[in-house]
């Protein structure tokens, strides 16, 4: 399993993801959107904060569900705790080293038609079933 070695701008943040990357995933809700960025979904044992997790920012909106972490220094955004999968990780594979992403392909997800209620999601998982 290859490992990857990624960071924020000012390198404060530093972390690791041990994980086949096979699919790179964008997102049209409107945070994703003005983040722009291109993200993997990894589970989240593959995901090892190295440094800076007291640098950690964390920002939730909505059901506030997901967990989208920033560095507090500079400002970028390195990985998310999914919503409606809270076990995994969507982690901005513009932050790894040595990674080129055109050699993944790229499959949009619907952000923004992602109800806040959704009657039909997976019993093990906590959202987005409900509101709040």
């Amino acid at each position: 399993m290859p490992t990857y070695r990624g960071s924020c701008h000012c390198g404060a943040v530093t972390f690791s993801l041990v994980s086949e990357i096979e699919e790179l995933t964008t997102c049209d809700c409107s945070l994703c959107r003005r983040k722009n960025a291109l993200m993997t979904k990894v589970h989240e044992s593959a995901l090892t904060v190295e440094s800076g997790t007291d640098l950690l920012s964390v920002y939730e909106w909505n059901t506030h569900r997901a967990k989208h972490f920033f560095c507090s220094r500079c400002g970028i955004y390195t990985f998310h705790r999914k919503r409606a999968a809270p076990d995994h990780f969507g982690v901005n594979v513009f932050c790894l080293e040595d990674f080129d992403p055109a050699t993944v392909p790229v499959r949009a997800t619907d952000g923004i038609g992602m109800s806040v209620v959704e009657p039909t999601a997976r019993s093990q998982w906590p959202g987005p079933r409900e509101a709040g």
